[in-house]
């Protein structure tokens, strides 16, 4: 079903599900030593969709779920979150040396950084995502026995609504330079709410303030690629349809969005992540989910 402005889910369902997904792919990737996110499989039992916990558990294998010679699939999606979760961990670690204390994770889904991570002490992690969201990953977590490695603030709330000002009655404080992600955010946003947020992160945002992006290129023309990968999915019991979850239509370029307002972004294609993790590297053939993808991190220089 196409998405709307004003659509609900859950982590079941609709883009809520791709929530489930990340993690199982972390899950399966922590299973095969690329990663190391202890949190992941037992989210994605709680959740409890079979399909993605069979893949989490390594009970599926790729030639079960994934044509042959496909250009996306369960194995190729784990590998890209392998390689994503180690860029994002790492930036999070430079911020930290670089003497950053105030996290802010946009659509934390089923995030566990802000547990698994090494924070400096004195990190507050800011969490924001719907409110059935963040309690389900509280509670669970919780009966896991785990404890934050970080001060964890919840701001439950949906990114279409007033964010900034919940962020900012749960404590953001707005003269702090912020470590900032929006991890496979984007693509999901409709290209007018994806300057949004970079607008108002920006104006959020104190000098020196660092932040993590995947950036879609193309998003609205992967569709039959991600649909054909689903299609072998929906055969096994999980019934998603990848390509529908996003929003057509021509969008700015985030990098230069954000240049515009003061930062100094760095682009990283997704196949120099994969390079550097000693993973295959994504087709670049015309049509190839994500090929053209790239993640940024920028540096809010408003001297500069």
């Amino acid at each position: 079903m196409a998405r709307t402005d004003n659509d609900s889910w859950d982590l079941a369902t609709s883009v809520g599900a791709t929530a489930t997904m990340v993690a199982a792919g972390r899950a399966r990737a922590t299973r095969d030593a690329l990663i190391d996110d202890p949190f992941a499989e037992p989210l994605v039992r709680a959740v409890g969709v079979d399909f993605m916990t069979r893949w989490a558990a390594g009970e599926l294998s790729s030639d079960e779920v994934d044509e042959p010679g496909a250009p996306w699939g369960m194995q190729r999606m784990t590998d890209m979150l392998a390689a994503r979760t180690r860029y994002i961990d790492a930036f999070f670690a430079e911020a930290g040396n670089a003497g950053i204390r105030q996290v802010v994770i946009l659509a934390s889904g089923l995030d566990a950084r802000a547990y698994r991570l090494p924070w400096a002490a004195g990190t507050t992690v800011y969490e924001i995502d719907q409110p059935e969201v963040i309690e389900f990953k509280t509670a669970t977590i919780a009966k896991l026995g785990a404890q934050p490695t970080a001060e964890v603030r919840a701001v439950p709330i949906d990114l279409r609504h007033d964010w900034p000002s919940a962020l900012r009655e749960a404590g953001f404080d707005t003269a702090q330079p912020t470590a900032w992600a929006a991890e496979g955010l984007l693509g999901f946003l409709p290209p007018e709410a994806q300057d949004r947020l970079l607008d108002d992160i920006s104006a959020l945002s104190a000098n020196a303030s660092r932040l993590v992006a995947e950036v879609f290129m193309n998003s609205g023309t992967n569709g039959d690629a991600l649909n054909a990968a689903s299609e072998k999915w929906r055969e096994n019991g999980l019934d998603i349809a990848l390509g529908d979850l996003g929003f057509p239509g021509e969008r700015n370029d985030a990098a230069t969005h954000l240049e515009r307002r003061g930062w100094r972004p760095v682009k990283t294609p997704l196949n120099q992540l994969l390079a550097d993790s000693g993973l295959p590297l994504q087709s670049t053939e015309p049509g190839a989910p994500f090929a053209q993808n790239y993640y940024c991190t920028a540096v809010l220089d408003r001297a500069g």
